[in-house]
C-alpha cells in the first residue's frame, strides 16, 4: 500500500498502525481456518477418515521441524514438554480426529454452527486455568452460546433433545480445541508463538505417524486430484501456516481485539460450504449459527473488558 502525494509526484510506502497490522494477520489467519472444515469434507469423501485426521498433523509436523531447526530454536524443557503435550493432544490430535470423523455423517455447515463455539470454549478454559473471575455476563453469555449449539444440533438431529453421534464428536472436538488453545497461548508467552504449535506438531509426529500408516495399510491412497488438495490445504495452510498468521497477529496485537476476529470464522465456513459444496443455507442454520457467534462474541469481550478493568486496577 502507497501514499501520493499530487504535489511532489512521491510514493511512499503507507506504515499501518499496529493494531492494524495485528487485525490484518489475525484476519488471514482466521481466512485460513475457515477452509478447514469444508476441505476436511471434501477429502474424506475419497481418503480414510483416519488418515485425514492425523496425516495432515504429520505432514506439518515436517514443516515445522524444518521450520524449528533452521531458526535453531532452543529445545523445551521438561516441564514446557508436559505441557506441550496437551497441546498436541488437543489441537494435533482431539480437534482433527473428532471433526474429521463428525464430517463424514453431517455436512460442512452443520459442522460450522458447533465449531462456533470455539472462541467462547476457549475462553471458558483460559479462565479456569488463569483462575479468573471474568463476572456473571460471561457465564450468561457462555451458556447461552452452548445452549443454543445444543438446541440446533438437536433439532438438526430430528428431535428436540436427541443428539446423534456426529453431534458429540463435534462437542468433543470443540473442548479439545479449546485446552489446546488456551493451553498453548500460556505457554505461547515461554516459547514464542509460532514455535508452541511447532513443537506441538513434532511432539505428537511418532503417533501421527504411526496412526498415518495404519490408517492406509502402508500404502499411499488412491483418491481424486481434488481429494488430494483438500488434503494437502489441511497439512500445509490449516495445520501449520494457519497458525503464522493467526500468532502473528496475536503478537502484534491488541490481542483482545485480534482475537475476536476468529468470530466470523463461523460464517465464513457456512459461506464457503454453501458456495463450493453446495450445502443448503437453512433456516435453523443461519438462526443457529447467528445465535451462537452473537454469544460467544459477547463472552469473549466480556472476558476482555474485565481483563483490561483489572489491568487498570493493578
Amino acid at each position: 500500500m502507497y501514499r501520493h502525494d499530487s504535489a511532489t509526484q512521491d510514493y511512499s510506502p503507507v506504515i499501518l498502525p499496529g493494531s492494524s497490522r495485528g487485525f490484518l494477520w489475525g484476519l488471514i489467519g482466521v481466512v485460513a481456518f475457515s477452509f478447514t472444515v469444508p476441505m476436511t469434507t471434501v477429502a474424506v469423501q475419497g481418503l480414510p477418515p483416519l488418515f485425514v485426521g492425523v496425516g495432515r498433523s504429520m505432514i506439518a509436523a515436517l514443516l515445522a521441524a524444518a521450520a524449528l531447526a533452521l531458526t535453531r530454536q532452543k529445545l523445551p524443557t521438561p516441564r514446557q514438554g508436559l505441557r506441550l503435550g496437551i497441546v498436541a493432544v488437543g489441537i494435533v490430535l482431539g480437534f482433527p480426529l473428532f471433526s474429521t470423523y463428525a464430517l463424514t455423517i453431517v455436512p460442512a455447515s452443520h459442522g460450522a454452527v458447533v465449531i462456533a463455539l470455539l472462541p467462547a470454549a476457549t475462553a471458558t478454559v483460559a479462565v479456569w486455568r488463569s483462575k479468573e473471575k471474568p463476572g456473571r455476563k460471561f457465564w450468561v453469555a457462555m451458556s447461552v452460546g452452548a445452549l443454543c449449539a445444543l438446541l440446533f444440533a438437536s433439532l438438526q438431529s430430528g428431535s428436540f433433545g436427541h443428539l446423534n453421534g456426529a453431534d458429540f464428536l463435534l462437542f468433543g472436538a470443540v473442548i479439545a480445541a479449546a485446552v489446546g488453545y488456551a493451553e498453548g497461548g500460556m505457554l505461547a508467552r515461554e516459547l514464542g508463538a509460532w514455535q508452541t504449535v511447532s513443537w506441538a506438531l513434532v511432539l505428537a509426529f511418532p503417533w501421527t505417524t504411526a496412526l498415518s500408516l495404519w490408517a492406509t495399510n502402508f500404502q499411499v491412497p488412491e483418491a481424486s486430484a481434488s481429494q488430494w488438495a483438500a488434503f494437502g490445504y489441511l497439512s500445509v495452510v490449516s495445520m501449520f501456516l494457519g497458525f503464522f498468521a493467526w500468532y502473528r497477529g496475536l503478537a502484534i496485537g491488541p490481542m483482545a481485539q485480534v482475537s475476536q476476529t476468529q468470530l466470523v470464522q463461523p460464517v465464513l465456513t457456512i459461506t464457503w460450504a454453501v458456495l463450493f459444496l453446495g450445502d443448503s443455507l437453512t433456516w435453523p442454520t443461519l438462526l443457529g449459527g447467528l445465535a451462537v457467534v452473537l454469544s460467544a462474541g459477547a463472552a469473549v469481550r466480556s472476558r476482555n473488558k474485565a481483563g483490561r478493568e483489572k489491568s487498570v486496577e493493578g
